[in-house]
Parts: C-alpha cells; sequence; structure tokens
C-alpha cells in the first residue's frame, strides 16, 4: 500500500508513502489516496483529515513514467474514471481532487507540492507549509497540462515557476508558514481545533462556501440561508443557551458540551 492512514481520534492522517518516487502518483496510488479519502467521509467517527508526505516531500506530481507509456496509461486510466453515484464522487487521474467532501482536509506540505502535487494541496481546504517547502506547475515543463482543481494566478500556472513557502503564505496559497519538519504537527493541531468545534454547524458552513461559487451575491445569499436553516435547532440552540449562561464571555474559549 502506498497510502498509509493513521488515527488519533476524531482526526485522521492519510500519509503519502512512496519515497522512491518522491510520492509522485501513478493510476492504483490514485485509487488509493481516493478509497482513503471516501472512507474518512463515510466514517461517522471521523471529523477532520490531514494529508501529508512520506520523507519529507508532499508529492511531486503524476508519474510521468507512466505518462510515457501512452498504452499503458490510458489502460489504467480507465481505473481512474468510475461513473460518479451522485455527481459528488468523481475521481481524477491524481486521486481525489475531484471528490466533494463533507469535511475538512488540511494538508501540511514539507519539500515539494508541484504539478498535480500542487493539485491535490488545493484540492485541500488549508495548507500548513514548512519554511522551505514550495509549489509549482512544473507540469509546464513537460507539455503535460492542468487536468484537475485551479491555480491562484495566471502568473504561476503558465510560467511553472517554483514558488517558495513564505511567497505562498503572503499571496495566501497556505494558511500557516511553520518550521521545517513541523508541517505535520502544526496540522494535526490545528485538525484537533477543528475536530472539537461543534460538527454540523463546521460543515454546513463549509458547505456554503462551496455552494457560492460562481453565484451572484442574491442566490449566495440564498443557498447559504437554505443550507444552514436546521443548524439552530441542531447545534445553534443549545450552543446559545450555554452562552446565556455564563460560557464563553469576554472572549473566553468555550468548549462545546459533547466533549
Amino acid at each position: 500500500m502506498t497510502v498509509r492512514t493513521e488515527k488519533s481520534g476524531a482526526v485522521w492522517t492519510m500519509i503519502l508513502s512512496r519515497p522512491e518516487a518522491r510520492n509522485a502518483v501513478n493510476p492504483e496510488h490514485a485509487i488509493e489516496l481516493y478509497d482513503a479519502f471516501l472512507a474518512f467521509d463515510r466514517d461517522d467517527s471521523a471529523s477532520v483529515a490531514v494529508f501529508t508526505g512520506d520523507s519529507g516531500v508532499f508529492c511531486a506530481g503524476f508519474d510521468l513514467k507512466v505518462a510515457a507509456k501512452g498504452g499503458e496509461q490510458n489502460r489504467l486510466s480507465e481505473l481512474a474514471f468510475p461513473e460518479p453515484d451522485d455527481g459528488r464522487h468523481l475521481r481524477g487521474p491524481m486521486g481525489p481532487t475531484r471528490l466533494e467532501l463533507t469535511k475538512p482536509v488540511i494538508a501540511a506540505i514539507e519539500g515539494p507540492a508541484v504539478a498535480g502535487g500542487m493539485e491535490l494541496a488545493l484540492w485541500c481546504d488549508m495548507r500548513v507549509m514548512g519554511a522551505s517547502a514550495y509549489m509549482g506547475v512544473y507540469c509546464r515543463r513537460w507539455g503535460v497540462p492542468l487536468i484537475d482543481g485551479e491555480g491562484r494566478a495566471r502568473d504561476i500556472i503558465l510560467t511553472g515557476r517554483k514558488v517558495m513557502a513564505e511567497e505562498c503564505y503572503r499571496i495566501g496559497l497556505c494558511e500557516r508558514l511553520v518550521p521545517d519538519g513541523e508541517a505535520r504537527q502544526v496540522a494535526e493541531e490545528l485538525a484537533q481545533e477543528l475536530a472539537r468545534l461543534p460538527q454540523i454547524c463546521l460543515r454546513a458552513d463549509r458547505r456554503s462556501i462551496n455552494l457560492q461559487e460562481g453565484k451572484s451575491e442574491r442566490e449566495a445569499l440564498r443557498l447559504e440561508y437554505e443550507n444552514s436553516a436546521g443548524v439552530v435547532a441542531l447545534e445553534g440552540a443549545a450552543g446559545a443557551a450555554r452562552f446565556a449562561a455564563g460560557a464563553g464571555r469576554h472572549g473566553e474559549r468555550a468548549e462545546p458540551s459533547f466533549l
């Protein structure tokens, strides 16, 4: 297996483990990644996932040795495009990047997250990068197009240049910048923090963000209201009652009552 899953309570950590290929993804590897994240999304005991790579490398993209073998690539690629059962469970050449999860995923990035590896990183909800980690559309150098996800800027996409962690942080490609070797630890601490929050509300707000993409302001507001209408009854009323009873006053953090 080239994908390991380690569990700590409600946090699952998915680890790409193909160090001999700098964690490059081939079709079988893509399927393993897809299956791991689908299992996470369907497991009621799991709340937040951390996605990282083995041996100080996040992911060097799609395996170009496979891409160079046209016939084999076509045969294996058939495995990577199953018929979606509801339109949310598409699988792409990099695995989960067309999968619409209901729970958040945090990327813990050390070393390169380039080409398809950058697409995997951008698929995640949040990114924590080690200081010398970097992104880049390196597939540009070999005439291989982007096939999943979207980049932040035409400059990065068209030039294929290296984007170091500090620039990624400055322009919003990652949300946390940490010393080398600490990305996974910080990502898992962040994941545990998210897992302690009321999950129905967290997932509803995450879903609202996804629903609003490309919509007018009026339509986005309507979708947000419809998506969140039932959450007040399920979690919001109980939270408001705890606040009224004195929890969380004066900026103090109030832990959810279900902990």
